[in-house]
């Protein structure tokens, strides 16, 4: 489609017409979710007993209680008019996958059935041959598995096309290796469990389960769809690599929370709807800073739970663009001179009994457990700090960071002013611990917290990873990844802290010393190690790139050697303390991500190839070609030379940026053939980085975007920024 029919197309959309709900959402909520209400109407007590109990217990279920409940979620399948199943799994590509079977089935007399057994819901076994492994197996070995996760509930996916029963799974290898991404999830949520209640046993012994919770922002841009499909970069590589800032951006900060567009609006209803159905909890939408960006989030839910219902809202916003004539962006930079897209993961610990470990109690005794805890999480995210910048490394996140829109590359926490204070206050307390004795809390200010706690921290946008009063929030996540990766991170650094906590904490109470002294003397020691990473200024300063680097924090700025930081021994001792990742594992998914890395560099680099030789160099040789035919034809009326200069320097402009795409795109080529050489998965990742990427696409970029500026309008191949962000 070409520009021109494209903004004819986009120009003349209307809004769809998306029916408002005539009941309460509490009516039609869930109700494509298999979820307890299901479960009891449809399975027999003792199995609904049964499975509940397996479920709360994270306990295998039996298969004689698979058949059962394998035959009441297929009822309930089929009351909702769904033809096929699925196991529904995250494999290492990054995005969802599936594989639908009939419920179809002949009997041995040839009568048609409507089947579906326990075994199948318990595990299948899809072709596994074509997902990356990292090594762990070789091509021709396709035996892979996939395992019903009992704690997210099934749903029914409704399409146009038909509806699909779909079981969440994990995805391992035939030796048994996760090939996904919700099983060392699940691993690293049994890790901090225990590792948590382990210590809050220490201040109340009712607390018998903790849980790690996560609300998930979702930021996006949209796009009409016509416009999209005039733009070969956006439909490839999900980004611009070419265009122009226009005149107008996001220098007004008018849209950030203004009034949403009627028809991003209607499409805003639609897929909210669709969620709710799928008992995903959105809560929040908005604008957001650059135009034709926006953001949803949902409110907070079990952190397994919470990210399946991230990525299964992803797929519905796409579906749903779809019939509004729009294309959902999630790259983290689709466009340049504006802000990208992140996914905030908002962070917490609650408990059994209702309590959020990182919220601050109304006793001086509740207070000190948060502040075990609080501590606790700092010590662990100061520990595995460049881990933790790893787990967020992606093509498109190495334009995102540090572009000051969105947190920079160098790992650090935001804890706000009041909460330093008490740090500082316990870390230089003059309470002599030695005594051995109760101490006065007071002293160190503790029982202050419960009063101002809430309200004492400035959201920092800077801060990749804020306290934002009971929780924190690791903002530096890419609007397009799958957040179980840095939140199992998370979770495991968190565990490994704990543990350690406990052992110290065992041994100086063996030794006579009080609970409080013991906890306070170590959470001294904690933050005066710890105390580094901790930073309440601008992140976007030159000053804090300095200061930085004075603490020892890394400032890694690129995906190549970010991703160094999951193969350390440091990582390797942690995923295997808490028994999240072996070490085949994890240098199986370093080498899976420097493969993707590489994968999307090639793909921009051919594309900004493709468009430069075949778009854009045609049409500035026709534009230049019209003025040189102007210029000559003004010099045989008599018009003097010095007249026609500007003109002539026009020419000599276009011919000075013609000449310089072209020598740098033949460059980037030679420097891709040469990159594409090397067998060393890093070696190569690099090489496309600093050689491909870091050499050669701000230079073209650069002098596509001034012919852009030059070139007649009417003439140019690319629909431009202005049309991109502002028609909608």
């Amino acid at each position: 489609m070409t520009r021109k029919e494209s903004l004819k197309i986009a120009s003349s959309r209307q809004k769809v017409t998306v029916p408002y709900p005539t009941m309460p959402i509490n009516e039609f909520f869930a109700s494509n979710v298999f979820n307890k209400q299901k479960m009891r109407e449809y399975l027999p007590e003792e199995i609904f007993n049964s499975l509940i109990n397996s479920i709360e217990k994270g306990e295998a279920i039996d298969y004689s209680i698979a058949q059962h409940v394998a035959a009441g979620m297929k009822n309930w399948a089929l009351s909702k008019n769904a033809t096929h199943y699925t196991h529904w799994f995250q494999p290492l590509t990054g995005s969802t996958a599936e594989k639908h079977d009939s419920f179809f089935h002949l009997s041995p007399d040839g009568q048609a059935l409507e089947t579906f057994s326990g075994s199948s819901l318990v595990q299948q076994e899809p072709d596994a041959s074509s997902f990356p492994s990292g090594g762990i197996r070789n091509t021709f070995e396709a035996r892979g598995y996939t395992a019903w996760d009992t704690s997210s509930p099934a749903f029914i996916y409704e399409s146009p096309a038909g509806n699909t029963l779909c079981i969440p799974t994990i995805f391992i290898s035939y030796t048994g290796e996760s090939l996904d991404y919700k099983s060392p999830l699940l691993k690293s949520l049994i890790a901090v469990e225990k590792a948590a209640v382990d210590v809050c046993n220490y201040f109340d012994k009712s607390i018998t389960k903790v849980y790690p919770t996560l609300g998930i922002e979702q930021e996006y841009f949209l796009v009409d769809d016509a416009i999209f499909n005039a733009r070969p970069d956006l439909m490839m590589c999900g980004r611009s690599v070419y265009g122009s800032s226009p005149a107008r951006g996001q220098q007004l900060d008018d849209h950030y929370f203004g009034s949403i567009p009627e028809r991003v609006q209607a499409y805003m209803i639609d897929f909210e709807q669709e969620s709710h159905k799928l008992g995903i909890p959105l809560k929040t939408r908005h604008n957001e800073v650059a135009p034709g960006q926006f953001e949803c989030a949902p409110l907070f839910e079990e952190m397994n739970l919470a990210v399946d219902h991230n990525l299964l809202l992803m797929d519905v916003m796409e579906r749903v663009s779809k019939r509004h004539k729009f294309r959902v962006l999630f790259h983290e930079k689709p466009f340049s001179g504006i802000n990208g897209s992140g996914k905030h993961n908002n962070w917490s610990l609650s408990t059994n009994t209702g309590k959020n470990l990182l919220s601050p109690g109304k006793t001086p005794k509740n207070n000190l457990m948060f502040l075990t805890f609080f501590v606790n999480v700092i010590k662990a995210y100061h520990n595995h700090a460049d881990l933790m910048r790893a787990t967020i490394a992606s093509a498109g996140n190495d334009y995102r960071l540090g572009a000051n829109e969105a947190p920079p590359a160098i790992m650090s926490a935001f804890i706000g002013k009041q909460l330093s204070e008490v740090l500082d206050a316990i870390e230089h307390s003059k309470v002599d611990v030695a005594e051995g004795k109760e101490i006065n809390l007071s002293k160190i200010g503790i029982p202050k917290i419960p009063e101002i706690l809430l309200d004492n921290t400035d959201r920092n946008r800077t801060s990749p990873f804020a306290f934002t009063g009971n929780k924190f929030e690791f903002r530096a996540v890419g609007s397009s990844a799958n957040p179980a990766a840095p939140m199992a991170t998370l979770n495991a650094a968190v565990a490994e802290q704990l543990i350690a906590f406990k052992a110290e904490m065992d041994e100086r109470m063996g030794n006579g010393e009080s609970r409080d002294v013991a906890v306070l003397s170590i959470l001294a020691r904690y933050i005066s190690e710890s105390k580094n990473i901790i930073f309440e200024g601008n992140g976007y300063g030159d000053e804090w790139v300095e200061l930085a680097k004075q603490r020892g924090l890394n400032n890694i700025k690129n995906t190549p050697d970010a991703l160094d930081g999951m193969v350390t021994e440091k990582a390797l001792k942690l995923f295997e303390t808490t028994k999240i990742y072996t070490e085949r594992e994890l240098h199986a998914r370093h080498e899976i991500q420097l493969e993707i890395f590489t994968k999307k560099i090639q793909i921009e680099s051919r594309l900004m190839e493709d468009l430069a030789l075949n778009q854009i160099v045609p049409t500035v040789l026709n534009y230049q070609n019209l003025l040189v035919k102007t210029v000559n034809g003004q010099k045989e009326i008599g018009i003097s030379k010095a007249v026609l200069q500007p003109q002539i320097a026009l020419i000599e402009k276009i011919a000075n940026h013609l000449s310089d795409v072209l020598t740098n795109v033949d460059a980037m080529v030679n420097a891709r053939k040469k990159a594409n050489l090397i067998d060393d998965v890093k070696e190569k990742a690099v090489a496309y980085s600093s050689d491909v990427k870091g050499n050669y696409f701000d230079k073209i970029r650069l002098h596509v975007d001034k012919l852009e500026l030059i070139v007649d309008d009417k003439l140019w191949p690319l629909a431009k920024y202005r049309e991109l962000m502002f028609i909608k």
